[in-house]
């Protein structure tokens, strides 16, 4: 299965999705809850895929999204108000809208991973 970053600022949130994957056969490759923490592992870290919260805090996952598509690395993004907070730049990227259920994450990794 996949190797994820998740990036997500808030715990319990984090927790719950970083469960559903365990539940779908996939492992976390890293963990973030910031831009800063994010932005490390998009440029030092190896995985297959990242699932992006569109807002951390206060600040944009843009730079974490720029960084990812630079390597070539899937990605989608997850946020509770839709495609509004998406980067202009990203809006064709896949979107899981929270609170999501874990066969539209799985759908989302298949798409992510070509295997849809």
């Amino acid at each position: 299965m996949a190797s994820i970053l998740l990036v997500e600022d808030e715990a319990l949130i984090r927790m719950m999705v970083a469960d559903m994957l365990a539940d779908l056969g996939h492992n976390i490759a890293a963990e973030a809850n910031d831009v800063a923490s994010a932005m490390k592992h998009a440029n030092d870290s190896a995985f297959d895929m990242a699932l992006l919260d569109v807002s951390l805090g206060s600040c944009s996952v843009e730079p974490v999204a720029q960084a990812l598509a630079k390597r070539n690395v899937p990605f989608a993004f997850a946020s509770g108000y839709g495609s509004d907070g998406v980067p202009e730049a990203y809006r064709q990227r896949p979107m899981l809208r929270k609170p999501f259920r874990i066969d539209q994450l799985e759908r989302c990794i298949a798409e992510l991973l070509g295997k849809a």
